[in-house]
């Protein structure tokens, strides 16, 4: 038996479950774009996150604790990138479209150095390429300095950053499965089916005199390539 609740902008889809794990559901918010299995109604939480190349960008955690173990998932809208990087000082080499398109294209790898690679006393076990329902993303194992472990798991889908992190005590199930869960879904909160690898698409030029080649072009003159 499945139980759907539709609200404005999310969705909950309660399944039937064996009785020890029946605190599960899967969770689905219409407005940002994902669902995932969390124990329990997730508490949400509004931050801010700093770019790569000096943007900040809107977000929420969506987090979930089972006794010790604990579940996240972090969306990031880079979707007003060309906007916000168009209304900072650049000087002139450095104005063209390519560096708000690198802050998005970078991001997953960004996020996994920022949140994980670095993370202080971890030792990263896994790190590899990875993908949900065909979209591609990155997925990190740790052994944490107390412990505990932690399975993350970073995907970029229609411009929005979703970052998953499961982290349980060493004697619990690691929580491969929470990652595995992350599903898209669409404006209607129908599930997004790929037929082939997806890699995000990049929003499209508008603001004319910032492209590198042509009205709003993509790509840089040599002179002008980013330094990474």
């Amino acid at each position: 038996m499945r139980l759907m609740l539709l609200a404005p902008a999310s969705l909950v889809i309660c399944l039937a479950v064996p009785a020890s794990a029946q605190e599960w559901i899967e969770y689905g918010n219409r407005e940002e774009g994902f669902t995932v299995n969390l124990p329990g109604q997730p508490q949400v939480r509004e931050i801010t996150w700093p770019s790569e190349y000096g943007m900040v960008f809107p977000g929420r955690v969506y987090s979930a604790p089972r006794g010790r173990e604990r579940y996240s998932v972090t969306v990031i809208d880079y979707r007003d990138a060309e906007k916000q990087y168009a209304a900072l000082n650049h000087p002139p080499s450095f104005r063209q479209a390519v560096y708000w398109q690198i802050d998005i294209m970078a991001s997953i790898q960004y996020a996994a150095t920022k949140l994980f690679r670095q993370k202080p006393g971890a030792k990263v076990t896994y790190d590899a390429w990875h993908y949900i329902d065909l979209v591609e993303g990155h997925q990190l194992h740790l052994t944490n300095a107390d412990g505990t472990i932690t399975h993350a798991g970073i995907y970029l889908h229609e411009n929005r950053l979703y970052i998953l992190d499961g982290t349980v005590p060493a004697d619990a199930p690691e929580p491969g499965l929470f990652i595995q869960s992350l599903g898209f879904l669409d404006a209607q909160g129908e599930h997004v089916r790929y037929r082939e690898i997806y890699s995000n698409r990049l929003p499209p030029v508008t603001i004319g005199g910032r492209g590198g080649r042509g009205r709003g072009g993509a790509q840089a003159p040599a002179q002008d390539q980013p330094q990474r």
